[in-house]
């Protein structure tokens, strides 16, 4: 049997850590933990769990994770968030890939809770993350969204079970991610020499509701999956107003005669 290291970036996360923890038991042969000095009980909790925890300063997400899968020792890599658990299937799964994995890495369907509701539909459901793979074989790049990205041709599969997201539980929790993320991506898009127009902050939206909440189903999660369609618009026009302000902001200023 091939053996697995788990990786998890974590930052005051005692809500979190020791469910994410505590479904790794048996799975994983180690523990990473990357810390950035939290100031909660995250730290004692990692601890009691026995795994190897390291200290650094935030660096964003792609570069820590990057970091932390340095440390790795083993053949396989597992990348959690500590917000996520093993659901008992997956658990199952990646024993499986273990004894004889087929293929180079894994996709995992991610189950996301919402308001304390897992949501089965719209943009939130399948919700695929390559999560587990080869160490070696890639890293992530971006810093929202990062992404996984392989340093060569790759055969990849698909494991049974979900990950389970315990993600927002209020909608305030909700609007300070919308705001943190809609930043980082005018930002990033900025640097990249993008730019956005009146029309895109108008139709973009309203593209991304009707996408969500009609044409994969987001009706279907009642209440929430309106919410959900809403919020993500939302998002997009944030996104856009903050890329315009950053180019204007950048737009040569008027010589007084």
């Amino acid at each position: 049997m091939k053996k697995l290291s788990a990786v998890i970036i974590a930052g005051n996360e005692e809500h979190n850590i020791g469910r994410c923890l505590e479904s790794l038991q048996g799975v994983a042969d180690e523990i990473i933990v990357l810390n950035s000095f939290s100031t909660d009980q995250t730290v004692s909790i990692c601890r009691s769990y026995g795994v190897r925890l390291y200290q650094r300063e935030w660096a964003g997400y792609s570069e820590s994770k990057n970091y932390a899968n340095s440390l790795s020792q083993y053949p396989w890599i597992l990348s959690l968030d500590a917000d996520e658990a093993l659901s008992e299937e997956l658990r199952i799964s990646i024993l499986r890939v273990k004894e004889d994995g087929a293929h180079d890495a894994y996709r995992v369907n991610r189950l996301n809770s919402y308001l304390g509701k897992w949501i089965r539909h719209g943009s939130w459901y399948p919700d695929r993350k390559v999560r587990l793979w080869r160490s070696g074989l890639a890293k992530w790049e971006g810093n929202v969204h990062e992404k996984l990205v392989f340093r060569q041709k790759v055969s990849i599969g698909q494991l049974q079970g979900d990950l389970l997201h315990y993600t927002l539980n209020n909608h305030s929790e909700q609007l300070i991610q919308i705001d943190k993320f809609s930043t980082l991506w005018a930002e990033e898009a900025f640097k990249n020499g993008k730019s956005t127009t009146l029309m895109a902050m108008i139709f973009k939206p309203f593209a991304r509701f009707v996408k969500n909440y009609f044409l994969k189903g987001g009706f279907r999660d009642g209440h929430e999956g309106f919410v959900i369609a809403r919020m993500s618009s939302f998002a997009v026009f944030l996104r856009h107003i903050k890329l315009k302000a950053l180019s204007n902001q950048a737009r040569p200023k008027p010589v007084s005669p």
